[in-house]
């Protein structure tokens, strides 16, 4: 997957550039006389640049044979005719929808959504509610009993204490009284949010409804969010399965006497930590934000340390056991950082209805809609009780060929506004009178239609939006044809790939390995111990009750089949039997019993599935490249590849 999305940024920036040239330059080749400009070609080089990482693709001329790969992968997909594929048109037309998104909107109460959304992430607030379960398509009489109960609750909590009146009332059934701690914004549904920030604390709000009933909330303290932590681990693997290693609990516990005795957190992390993807950066994550990690735990442990180098106790999650440090506290980044990911959010939002109606009445304006109704009798009269039933049908003579109402240039009929009847009568919950269904249904028919015209048409009113949905065509359109000529072919010719594996065994090679156990201790006058233990053959436990005693861990082992580059060796460590000198390594010393060693020999198929089918994907993309430039003329113009050498080179 990584091949396949690195490919993909490629085959966008390529994109990108391309549809910027001008038919004004030089052409400086053809693919079976369909031109290709210099420009384009250099703006290409220049925007990759910095991306290619092999400096033999630096060169012009390399570089050149990777531009014509581009251009006649599009000139076979094309000739494929991928572009007609229902599933290639159906992603498209997705991420135009997406896109539209972007460019359909109100930017001033989009503007007011974000700073509104900023303020509520970087404030938190502390509440408890009680809430009357009442559903969202309840008929107007149990809605009243739902809301004549909240508003009861609320006067009594005003009396008789909000926490005492919670916990009487919560049956975990109609009526729940529930302590929500403190959350900050997007935490809970949007009314909710706004209900809680906008009470002062030690206040109880009014009643308020969301989808799941009717509401009260009290707020006890409203404070500035906590902002980002900064941690490293060390991480112990809960596998009581696991015969190399100790068991998790037994070593963490270890691993935390060693801290309290002195030894470095960043040392042990490298040493022991079983988080590969942290051990060789002294167990240092990415700094998160409260919400961001999927372990509650790990996070309250992590925001519960107060100062820069505090060391947590072990903790268990459900990823095994962990000793935490502290080394950064980050507050709430400022709204200009943020500000991107808030506007993402609140278009993701029930907030973002807020913005739609704001850009309905913007389109009325633009295309000239009145904001009055027009007459809708003849829809009321055609209506009957069906339409509750959902079998509801438009009459025979319906006079579906009336004009309606008219969106620039496109007139909608009664016909348009009848099927929409039709097909949302199936939406339809609740009774109410033909004139009010009619009304509501019409307004939502005009606003569908309004944003639907105006993302129909978005590429002919606006430029930016064209260009990026032009580059984008050309982009998903080569990733189809990569993944169904190589990618997908790789993963399923197993014949091909067994064949493959055969002709290149000597790629696939397990290094000299070895079964060992390795002792390390912060004192070298420990490990000498160890070695004559060793020598005399010693079990490796009771070694351990000879060392580690008085509450101390004087030693850690670790043991099983490992290579010389394991990070629980020294580095350049030499592979021998028997028991290695004394090392210095991560700060420590560690000394090594090699009790047998493997020789080099091949990975089976199945050790080396992964990096077989990477290399073969490389392997028959390069044959299919080199028969499509057999299937397509290509000529290069020299004088126009010389010209942009010389371009290039005085750059």
């Amino acid at each position: 997957m990584t091949l396949r999305k690195s490919l993909t940024v490629i085959l966008i920036l390529f994109v990108s550039i391309a549809k910027a040239q001008t038919t004004s330059d030089e052409i400086l080749f053809t693919i079976d006389n369909e031109p290709v400009y210099t420009s384009e070609f250099i703006r290409v080089y220049n925007k990759n640049l910095d991306l290619v990482q092999d400096e033999s693709q630096k060169d012009v001329d390399a570089y050149l044979n990777l531009f014509i790969n581009y251009k006649l992968k599009l000139r076979e997909a094309m000739a494929l005719g991928l572009q007609d594929k229902a599933s290639y048109k159906k992603e498209f037309e997705n991420y135009k929808k997406q896109l539209a998104k972007n460019f359909v909107t109100d930017t001033k109460v989009t503007d007011a959504l974000v700073e509104e959304a900023y303020e509520r992430v970087a404030n938190e607030v502390k509440a408890s509610h009680i809430l009357v379960r009442v559903a969202e398509n309840a008929s107007p009489e149990d809605t009243l009993v739902a809301y004549n109960n909240i508003t009861k609750l609320r006067n009594r909590a005003i009396s008789e204490g909000f926490e005492k009146v919670m916990k009487e009332v919560h049956n975990g059934q109609t009526i729940f009284g529930e302590k929500l701690g403190y959350f900050s914004g997007f935490k809970m549904v949007y009314p909710f949010e706004n209900a809680a920030y906008k009470t002062n604390v030690g206040e109880i709000s009014q009643p308020f409804r969301t989808r799941f009933g009717y509401h009260i909330v009290k707020i006890y303290d409203k404070r500035k969010s906590r902002g980002e932590r900064t941690v490293a681990h060390i991480m112990v693997v809960d596998n009581p399965n696991d015969s190399i290693t100790e068991k998790a609990k037994t070593r963490i516990n270890e691993i935390y006497k060693k801290l309290n005795q002195g030894e470095d957190f960043e040392s042990l992390a490298r040493q022991f930590s079983e988080d590969k993807s942290t051990a060789n950066k002294g167990g240092l994550l990415a700094p998160f934000s409260a919400g961001s990690l999927s372990s509650q735990e790990f996070e309250d442990t992590a925001f519960a340390l107060k100062n820069v180098g505090d060391v947590s106790k072990p903790i268990k999650t459900q990823y095994g056991w962990h000793i935490l440090k502290l080394y950064d506290i980050k507050p709430v980044q400022p709204f200009s950082d943020l500000k991107p990911e808030m506007e993402m959010k609140v278009k993701g939002d029930v907030r973002s209805q807020l913005i739609d109606d704001a850009l309905v009445n913007k389109l009325k304006t633009q295309y000239k809609i009145s904001n009055e109704q027009p007459d809708l009798g003849y829809f009321t009269s055609i209506l009957n009780d069906d339409y509750f039933k959902h079998s509801w049908k438009i009459p025979i003579d319906f006079k579906g060929d009336i004009p309606l109402v008219k969106i620039a240039k496109t007139q909608l009929t009664y016909q348009d506004f009848g099927d929409f009847l039709l097909k949302s009568q199936r939406n339809t919950k609740e009774k109410a009178s033909f004139d009010q269904i009619v009304k509501k249904q019409y307004n939502t028919f005009l606003n569908n239609r309004l944003m639907q015209y105006q993302e129909d048409h978005l590429e002919e009113e606006n430029k930016d939006y064209a260009n990026i949905v032009s580059e984008y065509r050309d982009g998903l359109l080569l990733f189809d044809l990569m993944e169904s000529t190589i990618w997908n072919a790789s993963q399923t010719d197993t014949i091909a790939i067994q064949n493959y594996y055969n002709e290149h065994k000597d790629n696939y090679v397990w290094p000299e390995r070895m079964h060992a156990v390795v002792a390390s201790s912060s004192k070298e006058s420990v490990l000498k111990q160890v070695a004559e233990f060793l020598e005399k053959g010693m079990d490796v436990e009771d070694i351990k009750k000879t060392i580690n005693i008085n509450n101390e861990v004087n030693v850690i082992f670790t043991s099983g089949v490992m290579e010389a580059q394991d990070q629980a060796l020294p580095s350049n460590f030499e592979i021998k039997m028997g028991l290695s000198k004394i090392h210095k390594h991560n700060n420590s010393f560690v000394i090594v019993q090699v009790k047998e060693i493997y020789p080099p020999a091949f990975k089976s198929l199945d050790e080396a599935r992964g990096n077989v089918i990477g290399d073969y994907q490389t392997y028959k993309e390069k044959v299919w490249v080199g028969d499509l430039r057999n299937k397509y003329k290509i000529s290069i113009n020299q004088n126009a590849l010389n010209h942009a050498k010389s371009l290039l080179k005085k750059q």
